[in-house]
């Protein structure tokens, strides 16, 4: 028998530097889970993405049991990596912070593809654009 689901978390954490501090802590202590466990467990599970900012989703059962699945960086870090970039423009409207060539933003796409929903390389291309975009990231336009 399936066990009863009670809640959902989602969290961004670093990959391999999960602490019981907040936002961790506090996210799994109300929900009574040994937060200590899923700190090790978590830290194992990503510890060749160090430094890498995760969405993770983990699912609190009514036994106080859990598990989690984590997904692929945010499009914004992924964009942050492949340019080298410490962070986006200031001023998203007016400076530019990189550029994306049309691979890189394919390059991307296909990482992200399974976390996005669509199918469509072309789709997920454009939400990459978007992303891109609000970072005063140039892109190079679809021919």
């Amino acid at each position: 028998m399936a066990k009863k689901i009670k809640t959902i978390i989602k969290l961004n954490i670093k990959g391999a530097e999960a602490t019981p501090a907040p936002p961790v802590g506090p996210a799994l202590g109300q929900h009574g889970l040994p937060i200590m466990e899923f700190v090790r467990a978590f830290n194992d599970k990503t510890s060749d993405q160090k430094g890498t900012v995760l969405p993770v989703v983990i699912t609190v059962y009514e036994d106080r049991t859990f598990s989690f699945t984590i997904k692929k960086p945010p499009v914004s870090e992924l964009i942050k990596k492949t340019l080298k970039l410490e962070r986006g423009a200031q001023k998203p409207s007016r400076e530019v912070a990189g550029k994306l060539t049309r691979a890189q933003i394919e390059e991307i796409a296909k990482t992200k593809m399974d976390d996005l929903n669509t199918k469509d390389l072309k789709a997920a291309a454009n939400i990459v654009r978007g992303t891109a975009r609000s970072m005063g990231v140039e892109t190079e336009q679809e021919v």
